[in-house]
């Protein structure tokens, strides 16, 4: 398989948060931490069995429902859209978790059985009492962050990008994410931003069986791929907005993740996503020359290096351009709001 060809992401040992700070974060490139989350209960109780950890996971869940996809074995654990993209080549139910353990137990070794994944369960919210006994030190303790559980049967994950940085952390089972830079984008055939999976466009080509006369252009991808393959106890750091095709390579896997937002705390109150939507409504359209024009203002005003394009004016005198206040904040939101409800 080509994947075997590619690139191997850079392995780390003996990581703690100087190191991470120091060596991994500043670099903005994924990184495998060899053994990082080697020390949890979780992987311990994984090491003993499947049904040790399913009912180490049952004990601390609650019974609040979370989304559980099931799939007939026919599409080889590739949870992705029907055919004519109208719809999805699997089925979502919302079950407490301890029915879904219940489920992963039952069919994860046949393979006449239906697949089976649940993902993005959100761990704080689940099941708590995990997230209290599983804990990495490579982030500041104060550090606001989403947690959250990815459990199932052998599956993939198609290609996608995520908006906030990521540890991945391998419970049980062996996983395989492979990996490209934003920069591909052209080449990854990715679905509109409103045609999602669970919230985020998705590359539409099956890593394991290309269609290149559909994808001709996956093929300039493709020496662009950096894999990383994981144990349990190993985690990938995951850089904001690196697209991520990740599988399970045994019956069973489980990961939990860290996901947080780099930046002032007020970034994390919207996201760049908003203004690419914005964009469709005031630029796709425009004539090209003039399209490109509006490319210099934004690569003048918000690409520069940090206060560049307004450094020949006096502080006081920036206006929304200076540094952000709550005042400004307010102000920015209140002129995008007063111009959408045109």
């Amino acid at each position: 398989m080509w994947l075997d060809e590619a690139k191997k992401v850079q392995i780390f040992e003996g990581v703690d948060r100087q190191v991470f700070e120091r060596d991994i974060l500043p670099f903005q490139r994924p990184a495998i931490l060899k053994s990082a989350a080697r020390h949890w209960p979780a992987v311990a109780k994984a090491a003993q069995g499947v049904e040790a950890l399913c009912d180490y996971f049952s004990a601390h869940a609650n019974e609040q429902k979370i989304t559980f996809l099931s799939a007939r074995p026919e599409i080889d654990g590739r949870y992705s859209f029907s055919d004519d993209l109208r719809g999805l080549n699997h089925q979502q139910r919302q079950l407490p978790f301890s029915v879904i353990a219940g489920l992963l137990l039952r069919d994860r070794d046949d393979d006449t059985a239906p697949t089976h994944y649940a993902g993005g369960v959100p761990v704080q919210h689940i099941m708590p009492g995990v997230l209290a006994e599983n804990t990495l030190d490579l982030m500041p303790p104060d550090k606001p962050r989403q947690i959250s559980l990815w459990i199932g049967n052998k599956t993939r994950t198609a290609a996608h990008w995520d908006l906030p940085q990521n540890l991945a952390c391998v419970v049980a089972g062996k996983r395989r994410f492979t990996l490209f830079p934003i920069d591909q984008i052209d080449n990854l055939y990715i679905t509109p931003l409103d045609l999602t999976l669970a919230g985020q466009p998705t590359s539409l080509v099956d890593f394991y069986k290309p269609d290149f006369d559909a994808f001709p252009k996956f093929a300039d991808a493709m020496p662009h791929a950096e894999v990383a393959d994981l144990e349990p106890g190993d985690v990938l750091y995951l850089p904001s907005l690196w697209f991520h095709h990740v599988e399970s390579m045994e019956n069973f896997g489980a990961m939990i993740n860290f996901w947080w937002r780099e930046g002032p705390l007020y970034l994390t109150r919207s996201t760049p996503l908003t203004t690419l939507m914005h964009g469709l409504l005031t630029l796709r359209d425009l004539p090209l020359e003039e399209r490109l024009r509006w490319r210099t203002l934004f690569d003048h005003f918000l690409f520069q290096p940090e206060g560049e394009a307004v450094a020949h004016i006096p502080a006081h005198a920036r206006g929304l351009f200076g540094a952000m206040t709550p005042e400004i904040e307010k102000q920015l939101k209140a002129y995008v709001a007063q111009t959408l409800a045109r």
